[in-house]
């Protein structure tokens, strides 16, 4: 029994991480119709940072701080001179071109901090015992911080005014327009909101992983395992969907085969989109042809 709460724990919090990357995924879709595939990469590169500062002497917590203010500002920046000159519509050539940012971003942590991996440092030392088990104090740290990022984003979203007209946007940047909403400033607004959700799971997941200029890269595609069985603009879908892929790749490494890990969690989602394509909390969407 308490092999499978480790187990258990364990998939919940890499879950939890899978869960804020394919929130800020979502975000950031729903807001600007772009898949961010360069999300990730732009993390990493501020997790570089934050380790370089912690080698200065710099707290732990500091250095996440900058690390997600980095991610942001460069996703920022990377919205206003690469995407936002496409104009509206080029799903596909924005999709491209964040691949192409990452791996951008990727090589450029390759070159200026090398290849060979980094330790992360973790937030909390130590085990809590529970029922037997003896649970890592980071996995129910990370747990609690995802579980309250995304309360105060469901908050944001369902009870406030800016939640209000990022939902407005969302639905239709035109009507948004109508009103008297600033799409660019809600769109930048929604970038920054996701950016800041896939650094901050970055921060929790690097002391488990380690860091390497594409640690990310699994994270990312497991994250869009979550949002695809959640539903594509469902934030909701995104972090039941990330939490369910956590749990589901934990417990067929750790009791099926760690190599088929993968596979079990993809032919997973596959069989669910087959029934429902939509995801679990996907909308059905119809077009006249």
């Amino acid at each position: 029994m308490s092999q499978f709460l480790l187990v258990l724990v364990s998939g919940v919090a890499g879950g939890a991480v899978y869960g804020l990357i394919g929130l800020g995924l979502v975000i950031i879709y729903r807001a600007t119709d772009v898949v961010n595939f360069a999300m990730a990469s732009l993390a990493t590169l501020g997790l570089y940072v934050a380790v370089s500062l912690r080698d200065r002497g710099v707290a732990t917590v500091l250095g996440v701080l900058a690390a997600i203010t980095i991610t942001v500002v460069a996703g920022l920046l990377v919205r206003e001179t690469v995407i936002r000159p496409l104009g509206q519509g080029q799903l596909f050539s924005a999709l491209v071109l964040t691949m192409g940012v990452s791996l951008v971003a990727e090589s450029a942590a390759g070159s200026i901090w090398g290849d060979q991996p980094k330790a992360f440092p973790s937030l909390v030392e130590g085990t809590v015992r529970w029922s037997g088990a003896a649970l890592p104090a980071q996995s129910l740290l990370t747990i609690a911080v995802a579980a309250a990022a995304m309360a105060l984003v469901g908050y944001l979203f369902g009870r406030t005014t800016l939640g209000s007209a990022m939902r407005a946007v969302a639905e239709s940047a035109d009507t948004a327009r109508v009103v008297g909403l600033g799409a660019q400033r809600l769109a930048r607004i929604a970038w920054a909101l996701g950016l800041g959700l896939a650094a901050l799971g970055a921060c929790l997941y690097a002391p488990r992983a380690g860091l390497v200029p594409t640690m990310l890269s699994a994270p990312l595609f497991r994250a869009f395992a979550g949002i695809f069985l959640g539903g594509l603009t469902s934030m909701y879908g995104a972090v039941i969907g990330g939490l369910t892929v956590g749990v589901l790749d934990n417990l067929a490494a750790n009791y099926v085969s760690a190599s088929l890990r993968d596979t079990f969690v993809f032919s997973f989602t596959v069989l669910v989109l087959l029934v429902r394509p939509q995801g679990m909390f996907g909308t059905r969407t119809f077009q006249r042809v």
